[in-house]
């Protein structure tokens, strides 16, 4: 490091020291940073030790060992330090504009880790082995900050005593889907008085109604995918009068869509359109040029069991040589938010996919060997705050990303951030 990086580097350990509790914590908290940044094939502790100490590996071993496997610190508090110095230099380039939900898998060969299991990988593309972790990000046009971090723990593991008791889960820590775990995670962001954003996740999580509507209950507006099979009201259909009150119960209050209307599959919808409605939408730069696909959507109403919801946006990608429509969306957002605003707020995923490559190929976020609950929350928050600290250095520089990357999603129209200014959550 250059000797003013080494000042920023020994100022951002004494900023995250500060929430380890102890004093002679710091140490081995430099010690893991420093070896999750140094270059090598293998960021388990082992490895790491011997490339800092070379002379005490053993020694050096069991203290970074232990502080990452056993010492009681709050991992949360450490996160939060370091995404609020990340914050503050992405919201030096432009506003937050995106919360983006995502898991990874992290392969696994044995059975004892805590948290493994029969399960979808993403990183294999395929039901493997592994472990499953929940994450949040706050992404803008030019990066994007890691802020939450969670395992997501299959029902057999909150079931059994006996392997709660081996992976040392928690007695508060209790059996939660995907999309539970991201709530509360946006719950504990929203805690902190966060820039607002709308909330952008893939399918799995698009797909549950309750998810959507504890979004929309908390006036967070989203763009999240859902597959075909979702069904929706389309824009003509009529509602008839709540049901008349027969004194017994609740006094009915949901309009009801006539008898001769069914709700239609969104694969039915797309199916349904004209022509002029698809529209060619470039959304970034990639690798092989710019990137662009055939879209269109339309106003309808998610097919709701006890209520008519308000109106949203319908996104329907289907690429001009396909068969068929390949990916659906839904959107709270604004109806007078344009078609490439939205088209580009759908895509910035793509970022958590490029900080999940950088944080498994170089800070070893799937190279941990420790088999317990804290050991895998704690490694996983000092693989963020490593990154957390490579993303405040890059944004340094003018521009922070490679060319390739200079026209990536834009913030959609009506879409600003509120809340607290970092320097004010920082003080």
């Amino acid at each position: 490091m250059a000797q003013e990086e080494r000042a920023r580097f020994e100022s951002y350990l004494d900023r995250l020291a500060s929430q380890l509790g102890h004093a002679d914590r710091r140490e081995p908290l430099r010690a893991y940073l420093t070896g999750l940044l140094l270059s090598g094939d293998r960021k388990s502790v082992e490895p790491m030790a011997a490339k800092i100490d070379p002379r005490h590996v053993q020694a050096r071993h069991q203290s970074m060992h232990h502080f990452v496997a056993q010492a009681p610190w709050d991992e949360r508090s450490l996160l939060a330090s370091a995404r609020d110095y990340a914050l503050g230099a992405l919201e030096r380039h432009a506003p937050v504009a995106a919360w983006v939900i995502d898991d990874t898998g992290i392969p696994k060969k044995g059975h004892h880790s805590v948290g493994v299991a029969q399960q979808y990988c993403g990183a294999r593309g395929k039901t493997t082995n592994c472990q499953v972790a929940v994450s949040l990000s706050l992404v803008n046009t030019t990066m994007s900050v890691p802020s939450a971090w969670r395992l997501y723990l299959p029902e057999g593991w909150a079931r059994e005593r006996s392997r709660r008791r081996a992976g040392g889960i928690p007695a508060d820590v209790r059996f939660l889907t995907k999309w539970q775990i991201a709530l509360e995670q946006i719950d504990a962001l929203l805690a902190d008085d966060l820039p607002r954003a709308p909330v952008v996740a893939d399918a799995g999580y698009g797909v549950c109604t309750e998810f959507r509507d504890a979004l929309q209950a908390r006036k967070l507006s989203y763009a999240m995918g859902i597959t075909s099979q979702v069904t929706v009201w389309p824009p003509d259909a009529q509602l008839l009068p709540a049901a008349l009150w027969k004194g017994i119960g609740r006094r009915p209050t949901y309009r009801r869509p006539g008898p001769q209307q069914q709700p239609l599959s969104v694969a039915a919808v797309a199916q349904g359109l004209p022509g002029n409605a698809w529209q060619t939408v470039s959304w970034r730069e990639g690798s092989r040029g710019r990137m662009s696909s055939r879209f269109a959507r339309v106003r309808i109403r998610p097919a709701h069991r006890d209520r008519w919801p308000e109106p949203e946006w319908l996104v329907i990608e289907w690429p001009k040589n396909e068969p068929e429509p390949t990916r659906y969306f839904l959107s709270s957002v604004p109806a007078e938010a344009a078609l490439d605003d939205l088209v580009r707020l759908i895509k910035i995923r793509w970022r958590i996919e490029r900080d999940y490559e950088e944080l498994k190929d170089e800070l070893g976020l799937d190279h941990y060997e420790g088999r317990s609950w804290r050991g895998f929350h704690h490694h996983g928050v000092l693989c963020i705050a490593a990154y957390c600290f490579l993303a405040a250095e890059r944004a340094r520089l003018s521009p922070p990303e490679p060319v390739a990357f200079l026209r990536p999603a834009a913030v959609p129209r009506g879409f600003r951030p509120r809340g607290a200014a970092v320097a004010a959550r920082a003080s």
